[in-house]
């Protein structure tokens, strides 16, 4: 097995489950020593058991990323516990669909606290330690939503937006520091919560694929894992599509 991230340490936002898990297991595939965070301390307990099955070497650090200490907590404990911190992918997120005119303010503010400002909380926390040491790379999740809008979700899709833009501007800001920064945009992925929808809508949502079926956490991991590595060293301000040539 190439474990091409051996001695790096990666924290992964909204690790407990779903494709943040599944992003952690295959940067601990890869080497890397990981530090799963998530607000369900139970998800995160059993994914960080999980890597640990697999060989891998970890530790839990619970936060909440709307809040700006439970940021440079995670980064702090990266660092006094497993020695650095080395790659960030800020996964962290959360949904509340409504139509725009039905839209609360509560419901717009929680998702953008979430969603984008949360972002911003743990690139804050990171980018000093990643610029002295002159090394870093981060990946954010945006989502297809950014570029195309999507009904019911213009407080998830503004927030997207926004974490693009982030990615593009940090990258700029952080070039010549050997910080990379770049976005993946994530397809229709196989997931607890996608498997919730019903059978119809999954052979629409699937009909719109051109290589014919969902994705999995493991092909996001599989880019993110790229990116993460000295292969990908000259890529950055990037915004890669994972999702198997899905028309939206």
């Amino acid at each position: 097995m190439d474990q091409y991230l051996q001695g790096k340490v990666a924290a992964v936002t909204g690790s407990g489950r779903g494709i943040g898990l599944g992003i952690a297991k295959k940067l601990a595939e890869k080497g890397a020593s990981i530090v799963i965070s998530d607000v369900n301390e139970e998800n995160a307990r059993n994914g960080l058991a999980q890597i640990e099955e697999a060989g891998g070497k970890g530790i839990y650090v619970p936060a909440d990323v709307s809040k700006y200490e439970d940021a440079q907590n995670l980064v702090d404990a990266a660092i006094k516990e497993l020695g650095s911190l080395d790659i960030l992918v800020n996964n962290a997120g959360i949904n509340r669909d409504k139509m725009f005119h039905k839209m609360s303010l509560e419901d717009w503010n929680s998702v953008i606290a979430v969603n984008l400002t949360g972002v911003f909380h743990c690139m804050r926390a990171a980018a000093g330690y990643m610029r002295e040491r002159e090394y870093g790379r981060i990946i954010n999740i945006s989502s297809a939503s950014y570029l195309n809008g999507n009904i019911g979700q213009a407080n998830y899709a503004a927030a997207k937006a926004g974490v693009v833009a982030l990615t593009k501007t940090f990258a700029k800001e952080n070039g010549k520091k050997n910080i990379t920064c770049n976005a993946i945009v994530p397809g229709f992925i196989d997931t607890e919560m996608t498997r919730g929808v019903p059978p119809k809508a999954w052979e629409i949502m699937v009909g719109k694929i051109s290589m014919g079926r969902a994705g999995t956490p493991e092909d996001i991991g599989n880019m993110i894992a790229f990116l993460a590595s000295d292969e990908a060293s000259y890529i950055t301000q990037g915004v890669f599509e994972v999702g198997g040539g899905m028309v939206l």
